[in-house]
Parts: C-alpha cells; structure tokens; sequence
C-alpha cells in the first residue's frame, strides 16, 4: 500500500538530534525527505556533520535553509554553499558565472554540478568548457543540497577538483503549492506543484512560468517554462523513480560594456553596445534511478538522457575585428548527453567498528553539434568552425570507509576514468581522435574522540577535461595559423586540513586550510575557437563558517574565506591568475519564532580580483544586502516580499579587462568592461498550499 501523503513513519518529534538527522539525510532515507517537506526545523540550518562527513569543507544544506534563502536567480540556490559566489555578466538565460576556492569557474569549469542524479556541466560546449545552466532548476523540489570541497572523494570525477554541488529533488510533496510573484523590473512568475498517490506509488508535477525585464535599458525579456512530471515508488532507499523535465528559454542580453563609454557619457550603466545580443535554449530529460538497500548491503543505479540546445549570440569586442559589420559572433550548440550510473556497497560489523566498500561504474556519452559563426543582428555572416563531436567517457572507481574504533576513521579510494574524443570539423585538418587516462587517489583521515569536535586531514587527485576540440586541433581556424594540440585530461591534485566543532551549545564552527595544484591552466576560448594553454598553477585558502542559534528564534550564518592563487614557476607576463576570487564573506541573520511573521538580512561581500597577470588592474569589491518578510496569514497561506540590493549600490556583478574598440574610436583600447550588479527592486510572492 502506498504512504499516504498527509502522513510518516516518522514524526516530527521524534527527530531531536541533528547527528540523527544527518545521518538520514546522509542515508538519502524517505523518512528525511518526507520530515524536510513538513519543514521541520532542527537545530542548526546546516545539519550537523559530526561522524558524518569526510572533510570540514563538505556538508548538507536542508530544504529550509534553501527555502529561507533570498536568491535573485535560481542558479544562486549555490551560493548556500560556503564560499561560492554566483554572478552573471549577461542575460538571464544564459548559465551563471561560478566562483569558488582561488577559482574563477568561468560557466562552470571545476564546480561538478548535478541535478536529480543528473550532470549539469556539459563538456565540449560551444561557449566554454564545463556549461552549468541551472535555470530549469525549481527550488521548490529541492530537499537538500549537498556539497563537498577539493578532489577527495573517489565518487566525483570531471570538474570536482573546486568542488561539487548536487541538488536533490523530491520523490513527493506532502503537501501542493500554489505561487504567484510579481515584482519590479517586469519580474512574474508562477508555479504549481503537488503529488498525487496512485495506487502503487506517488505522482509528482510541477510547472513553472516565469518573466524578468531586468533594469536594462533594453530589456531581457526574458521568458521561461519549466515543467517536472515524477513517478516514485517505495522509499528513497528501497525503491525507484522515473522522471520527465522540459524546459525552454528565449532572452536578449545586455553584456558586459567598456567602463570608459559610461565615464565619457557615451552609455548608462544599464545600457548595451550591441542590442542585438541575446539567446535562446531548451532542455529535455528522461531519467530514473533506483535503489535496494539491506541490512549488509546497497545498491543504487541511476540512468538519465538529456538533450540541450542553445543558440547564443555575444558582442563583446564590438567593432575591433569587423568595424563595417561589428563583432557579434553566434555560438550553436546542440547535444544528447546519455549516462549510466552504478554502484554496490558492502557493510561489515568488526569487534572496534565497521567498514564500508563501495565499487562503481560511470558511463557518459555526449553527440555534440556545435560551432562558432561571425553573425550580424543574429544573421551568419560566415563561419569560423563547425564540429561534431563524440566524447565518450568510462570510470571505475572502488573507496572504502572504515571506523577503526570509536575516535578514528578513514576513507580510501581510488578511481579510473578513461576519455575518448572524435572531432569531425569542417576543416578537415582539425578533425581526428584522441584518447587519454587518469588515475586518481584519495585518502581522509578523520580523528574525533570529542563528543562536539572532529579533526580531518585530506588528500586526493583528480582532473578535468579539456574541449576535445583542443585535442585534435593543428590549424587556428580564426587566424590560419598553427596551433598546438592540448593534453585532454588535466591533472589537479589537493590537501586539506580542518576542523569542526559544535562545543558550544547552538553554535556550528568549521575551519579548513587547503593547497590545490593543477598541471595546466587550460581552457577552451569559445569566444575564439580556440584552447589556451596557461602555466601550472596553485592555490591555498582558508575557509571558516559558523552557524549560531543562541536563541529559538535567532540564527546567525557567518561564513568568510580567502585564497591565494599564482601560476607556478616564471611567467613573464605575471604570477597572478587572472579573474581569480581572494576574498568572500557572507553574514546572514534570521529571526523566526514560529509565529505569523519572520524575517531575515543576507549581506554579501564579493572581494576584488586580479584582473591580469601582473596586478596591475584589479577590480572593484562588492557588497550586497538583500532582505525578506514573512507573513503567515493563515495555516495555508503566506505572503514573502523580498528586496535586493537594498542600498541600491552602483557595483559590478563581474569585471573583465581585456581590448575593445567602440564605433568612431581609431584603434583598440585596454579597458575594463563590467557588468552592472542589479538595481534595487522588490518582488512579492503569494503562496498558497493545498
């Protein structure tokens, strides 16, 4: 029979430790998924971590921590994650830009993403390496995210090197929601989503509209629909989901813009060089996964097939390469991303402890179409490349968990991935094959024999890939020069060493000091066609977050981190790592009595950056403060009005410098180019559950 909807095995009450808690969430248990949904509140918004996780940067944020979170976009769900920074320099739609541990993520690069199983980053992309658009995610399915820091877990494979976010969805709703927000700007959306039990199982929909102008001068009219149909029998644990999402997007851009055209009076901060920039996208996916879970073992499988497409068009050099034409170039990509994941752990019971063996297989196969055309007002002017691209991918990986005895512990592990890519490009000498290997070590050890307080040392290698058109390429196809092929697989290796404690009565505390090596700096330049080759590089941090409820209704978030990075050995041009995040740190207070209202003020500060190798340019910080209101009128029914940038600051969302050249200027011009960060607005959302 199945559970009804309105009822669990497990009552609120009885979840009294948040060591208990977390050990549900950790399990992935149906009785966790189900006490998140009824939005029990435990002590700490960050579930405590003791004797659960494998690092002091790793841990799990619960659905009322995401759902109290003040986000402008839905990629900024993220950004509960301590440390990471999520930006945009262009429209809406397009996928956000990531920042985290000394990195500069670009789109996505080294920040593993999924979504119900699912990878987000897309490989070989026609914009840049590693694409992570989340704008189809529904933060309203969203029952926990977990994250983890630095190449340590033999599990996470592509792009985990800075870390890795994956957000879990719901296999029910216990209870409907209903949505309408309206805000300044254009800003409306709206949203239904319920479950309705069959007669074996439990049927979950949601869809999503939503539209946002933005305060450009032209606006992004920004349009989008997002749908999730979900069938799930059993438990988390013991049983099996089959899923259905699709989503569509259209928007224009206003991009990044020469901070010497506002200086002059030749453009406000909201307005654009190129109107005509913009972009449209959709994403459809089928996927499952199941599991069977014993008293000895556990196995799980999840499969998925995703097919994206994005048209885009970008003008960000305006007039310095084409001055009858201008420079807008368009950047297609179309793919079927296609995977399977499996593993099977095995438990045993020792006279001390307990140990746990966890073998797995990883397949991943991406048909990609994709190109780069000189366009325009969005029409093909000609064509710099266009590629079909086979990357098939395959990894094993075994890691053991084991409890010696009740103060020490260890995790081992070891995975290998092998890489295939075959690159078809309409300039034949760019066409060919490659392949490459890598095996990548871990090792944690985590000592504890305090009741409130573990200590953890961590040591791992991991990769990322590189475009599979860098590994084939011999001809520049923008210049007609020769160009060098670049190795497919880029080696990172890291260390840890932190700490987490909870010795004082409501207050969560975790610090952590790492170093993070890679043998190359390289990336794929999509705006050009090309790949570039940087020097190794390194970098240290220190990242130290606090949770503190000193009082039933106060809770206080503080999280602050800082980084060094620099390219290793002689570089003429500098040391330092262009766009590389130093300083992040975010504050943020909520008061809650569980009465008809609460309140909560995030700020968040977003430190200045090298801007080129030798740093002489760097950018500006910047501060933001957004806000929310709650009001609940009745049992079912509430009202949220949220403000952002409520001291209305003139900072930049991100800054680059590189040469531009404007309409009438005689020669190209070194400048930083920035994307202004969102005027103040207020948006207000009525919710109704059912």
């Amino acid at each position: 029979m199945a559970p009804s909807k309105h009822s669990s095995s497990i009552k609120t009450a009885s979840i009294k430790s948040p060591l208990k808690y977390a050990l549900l969430l950790a399990l992935g248990s149906a009785q966790a998924d189900d006490q998140i949904l009824q939005r029990v509140f435990v002590d700490g918004s960050r579930t405590n971590q003791l004797g659960v996780a494998d690092a002091a940067s790793a841990g799990t944020i619960t659905q009322d921590e995401l759902a109290a979170r003040t986000v402008y976009r839905p990629g900024e769900v993220l950004e509960a994650v301590p440390g990471l920074v999520v930006s945009q320099h262009s429209g809406e739609g397009k996928a956000n830009q990531f920042y985290l541990r000394g990195f500069n993520l670009d789109h996505g690069t080294d920040l593993r993403t999924t979504v119900d199983g699912m990878p987000v980053n897309q490989r070989s992309h026609a914009h840049g390496q590693g694409w992570t658009d989340l704008n189809f995610l529904i933060p309203e399915l969203a029952v926990r995210l977990d994250y983890k820091k630095g190449p340590y877990s033999a599990e996470e494979g592509d792009f985990a090197s800075a870390g890795t976010a994956s957000v879990v969805y719901a296999n029910r709703l216990l209870q409907g929601v209903a949505s309408v927000s309206a805000g300044q700007n254009g800003y409306g959306r709206a949203l239904v989503a319920d479950s309705v039990d069959t007669q074996r199982g439990s049927l979950l929909y949601a869809i999503e509209a939503m539209h946002n102008d933005g305060p450009f001068t032209r606006p992004d009219d920004y349009q989008k629909l997002n749908a999730v149909l979900r069938y799930s029998e059993g438990y988390a644990n013991n049983g099996f989901n089959i899923a259905l999402m699709a989503y569509k997007a259209d928007w224009n851009s206003t991009d990044q813009i020469p901070l010497r055209a506002v200086q002059d009076g030749q453009i406000g901060r909201n307005d654009a060089i190129d109107n005509t920039d913009g972009g449209k996208a959709h994403r459809y996916s089928l996927s499952g996964a199941w599991r069977r879970t014993t008293d000895d073992s556990a196995s799980k499988v999840n499969a998925y097939i995703i097919a994206n497409q994005l048209d885009l068009w970008s003008n960000f050099t305006y007039f310095m390469d084409d001055p009858v034409h201008g420079d807008q170039f368009a950047q297609p990509d179309k793919r079927v991303t296609s995977g399977v994941n499996a593993s099977h752990s095995w438990h045993q019971h020792t006279d001390t402890g307990n140990t746990e063996t966890t073998v797995g297989v990883q397949l991943q196969n991406d048909n990609i179409f994709n190109g780069l055309y000189n366009t325009q007002a969005r029409r093909t002017l000609s064509v710099t490349r266009q590629d079909h691209i086979v990357e098939s991918s395959a990894a094993l990986f075994v890691e053991n968990n084991t409890r010696w005895n009740a103060a020490f512990r260890t995790v081992a592990g070891a995975r290998l991935d092998s890489y295939r890519f075959d690159v078809q490009s309409n300039l034949a000498a760019n066409s060919g094959k490659a392949n490459d290997h890598l095996v990548s070590p871990s090792l944690s050890l985590i000592y504890g024999p305090w009741q409130t307080a573990e200590v953890y040392a961590n040591f791992g290698s991991g990769f990322h890939s590189n475009d599979a058109r860098g590994s084939t390429i011999t001809i520049d196809p923008k210049t007609g020069l020769a160009a060098d092929k670049v190795q497919p697989l880029v080696r990172s290796r890291g260390m840890e060493v932190g700490a987490r404690t909870s010795w004082l009565p409501g207050l969560q505390t975790s610090l952590s000091v790492y170093r993070l090596d890679f043998d190359s700096e390289l990336t794929y330049a999509g705006d050009a066609g090309t790949t570039e080759a940087g020097p190794p590089s390194r970098r240290y941090g220190i990242e130290f977050s606090n949770y503190y409820k000193p009082l039933k209704w106060l809770s206080v978030d503080l999280d602050l981190a800082y980084a060094r990075a620099r390219s290793r050995g002689y570089v003429e041009e500098g040391s330092y790592i262009a766009g590389a995040i130093e300083g992040t740190g975010q504050l943020a207070v909520t008061v809650d009595d569980g009465g008809p209202y609460s309140a909560s003020l995030k700020l968040r500060y977003f430190g200045p950056r090298p801007l080129i190798e030798d740093n002489s340019v760097r950018s500006n910080a910047s501060m933001t403060l957004n806000g929310r209101l709650g009001w609940k009128i009745r049992k079912d029914l509430r009202l949220e009005l949220e403000a952002f940038n409520i001291t209305n600051r003139h900072d930049s969302a991100i800054d680059y410098y590189y040469a531009s050249q404007l309409k009438g200027e005689a020669a190209p011009v070194s400048d930083i180019h920035f994307h202004p960060i969102e005027s103040r607005s207020v948006r207000a959302t009525l919710i109704k559950n059912f």
